[in-house]
C-alpha cells in the first residue's frame, strides 16, 4: 500500500515515546484508519483492517451489503453497481471493496491523527489515574517546572506526563525555590478536570512530616512503628503520636535515631521546623500529659460528655505549656482531638481550684477521684490474673465491692480477697473517719496522692517524648530564649 510503511513506522514512534505495547498500537491504528474511512464513505461504515507486524503492510477492505434500493450509502450499495463489479451478486450479498490509502485525502487524514491523539490521551489519563488513585500520602519527587500566580508547577521524575502542582496553599511560606530546583512533595489527592486528572502536592499537610518520617525511619515503613495522629502548623512546629506493635521496640527512640539523625533529617527538609515526638497512649488524660511536651503537667481533669481537657501546670512550666503565641497548646489539642484548658497553679486556685493537685493534703470537697490500673497495685500475679479475668481492669472497677464479693471471682483465693479487702482500705479515706463511726462514715474516695502518683507522668517522660528540631530547644511562649536543651 502507497506510504503503509511509513505510516506505520510513525504510529510506532509514537506508541514507543508513549510506552504502548503492540497490541495498543495497532489497535490506535484501526481505531484511526476507521475514522478516516469513516470521513470518506459515511458514518456505518462497516471496514475490515488487517496489519502485518512483519512487514507493517495494512489492507483496508470496506464491506457492503447489496439491496434493491439504496438507503445508507455507507453501509450499502445498490445490485446494479455490485453486478458492475461481479455479475454473479445477489440481493441479501456482502460485497468487498478494498481501499488504498491514496484515497485518503486532507479530511482522511485528519480525522484519523485526531483519533490517535484522542485515544493517546485518553490512555494516559487512564494510565495516571490507575497509577496514582491509591497512592495518596506518598512522598513523590520531580522538579519545578515554572512558578505562575503563586502556584509550582512539577514535572514529576517518574510520570513526566503528568500534571502535577503545588498550589499556593499547600506550600511552606519560608521556603523558596526556583525553576529548575529539584523538589519532594505528598500527594495529597488525584482532582479530575476537563483535561483530564491533575496531582495536587503539598508540603503544608501534616502528611508530609509523616511521609518524611516513613523515608528515614525503617521501622514506620515496615510497620512495626505507627504514626497514630499528627498536627501542624506549617513553617513553625508539628507534633506527631507515634506507637510501636513491638514492645522491644522505643517508637520515639526509632523516630529520633542515633543521635538525633533520623529526626535531623526531617528537620532539615522542612527548612529548620520543630518537631515534638511524643509517645501515643489510648487513655485520653495520659496522652494529654505527653502531647503538652515539653511542660511538665501536674494535673488533668477529664470531662468526656464535653470532651475538654482541663490541665493545670507549675507556674514554672506555663510558658513551655503555650508556646509561641499559643502553638503548644494549640497543637496538643489538635492532637489529642479535644479541647484542652490550661491553668497555671496560681489561676487554678484563684478561680477555687482543690490544692490536693499540687501536693497539699486534700480535704472536704477538695477529695477527688483518681483511677489506675490494677496492675499499679502491689497484687500477686495469681489475684491480677482472676480479677482481669473477670473484667476488673482499674481500682475504681473494685473499689465498691466486699469480700465476699471477692470470693465470687474465678480463681480467687480467700486469701486474695483478703489482700485486695486491706488495699482498698489502705488507699481511701473515708468521710467522718475520725467521729467515731459517725453517720457520715458510709462514702469513700480515693486520696489523690497514692493512685496519681503511680499514673501521672512515667519517668523521664518530657525526656523521651519531646524532640524539638532546629537545635533542640524548647522556646517560651514570648520566643526567649531556651531554658534548657533537650536531646
Amino acid at each position: 500500500m502507497t506510504n503503509a510503511g511509513q505510516i506505520v513506522a510513525a504510529i510506532r514512534e509514537m506508541a514507543t515515546q508513549k510506552n504502548l505495547d503492540q497490541d495498543e498500537m495497532n489497535d490506535l491504528v484501526r481505531d484511526g484508519i476507521a475514522a478516516g474511512l469513516a470521513r470518506i464513505f459515511g458514518p456505518n461504515v462497516r471496514p475490515e483492517i488487517t496489519i502485518d507486524d512483519a512487514s507493517g503492510a495494512i489492507d483496508m477492505v470496506v464491506l457492503k451489503r447489496v439491496v434493491e434500493e439504496v438507503e445508507d450509502a455507507s453501509a450499502e450499495i445498490s445490485l446494479e453497481k455490485a453486478r458492475w463489479d461481479d455479475p454473479t451478486y445477489e440481493v441479501g450479498d456482502v460485497m468487498e471493496i478494498p481501499v488504498d490509502f491514496s484515497e485518503f485525502g486532507w479530511n482522511a487524514v485528519t480525522a484519523v491523527k485526531q483519533r490517535i491523539v484522542q485515544r493517546v490521551r485518553e490512555g494516559e489519563r487512564q494510565r495516571i489515574r490507575d497509577e496514582f488513585e491509591h497512592r495518596v500520602g506518598e512522598l513523590l519527587s520531580g522538579e519545578v517546572q515554572q512558578i505562575e500566580r503563586g502556584k509550582m508547577v512539577v514535572i514529576l521524575n517518574r510520570a513526566r506526563d503528568a500534571e502535577a502542582i503545588i498550589p499556593w496553599k499547600e506550600q511552606n511560606p519560608r521556603e523558596r525555590f526556583r525553576q529548575g530546583d529539584s523538589i519532594r512533595a505528598v500527594l495529597k489527592k488525584v482532582e479530575e478536570t476537563p483535561k483530564g486528572p491533575r496531582l495536587i502536592l503539598s508540603r503544608a499537610d501534616p502528611l508530609f512530616v509523616e511521609a518524611l518520617f516513613q523515608l528515614e525511619v525503617p521501622e514506620i515503613y515496615q510497620g512495626i512503628v505507627e504514626i497514630k495522629e499528627r498536627a501542624r502548623e506549617v513553617g513553625g512546629r508539628t507534633k506527631i503520636a507515634v506507637w510501636s506493635r513491638d514492645e522491644s521496640i522505643d517508637p520515639v527512640g526509632a523516630c529520633v535515631g542515633l543521635k538525633g539523625s533520623r529526626v535531623q533529617a526531617v528537620v532539615s527538609e522542612l527548612g529548620g521546623e520543630r518537631i515534638d515526638i511524643v509517645p501515643w497512649h489510648p487513655d485520653t488524660e495520659t496522652f494529654a500529659r505527653r502531647a503538652l511536651a515539653p511542660a511538665r503537667v501536674s494535673k488533668v481533669i477529664p470531662d468526656t460528655t464535653r470532651q475538654v481537657i482541663t490541665a493545670i501546670v507549675d507556674e514554672d512550666q506555663l510558658s513551655l505549656a503555650i508556646g509561641r503565641n499559643g502553638q503548644n497548646v494549640r497543637l496538643a489539642s489538635q492532637l489529642i482531638g479535644w479541647q484542652i484548658d490550661l491553668y497555671g497553679s496560681r489561676e487554678w486556685l484563684e478561680k477555687g481550684g482543690g490544692t490536693a493537685i499540687f501536693g497539699d493534703v486534700p480535704t472536704g470537697d477538695a477529695l477527688e477521684t483518681a483511677d489506675f490500673p490494677l496492675s499499679e497495685l502491689q497484687l500477686a500475679d495469681g489475684s491480677l490474673a482472676a480479677l482481669e479475668g473477670a473484667g476488673y481492669r482499674t481500682f475504681l472497677d473494685i473499689i465498691d465491692l466486699e469480700k465476699a464479693d471477692f470470693l465470687k471471682v474465678e480463681g480467687l483465693s480467700e486469701e486474695g480477697a483478703d489482700e485486695i479487702v486491706g488495699i482498698i482500705d489502705d488507699l481511701t479515706v473515708v468521710e467522718g473517719e475520725e467521729d467515731e463511726g459517725g453517720p457520715e462514715a458510709t462514702e469513700a474516695q480515693v486520696d489523690d496522692a497514692p493512685g496519681e502518683d503511680a499514673t501521672a507522668t512515667p519517668e523521664g517522660e518530657d525526656e523521651a517524648g519531646a524532640v524539638v528540631g532546629s537545635g533542640g530547644a524548647a522556646e517560651d511562649e514570648e520566643g526567649d530564649e531556651p531554658e534548657a536543651d533537650r536531646p
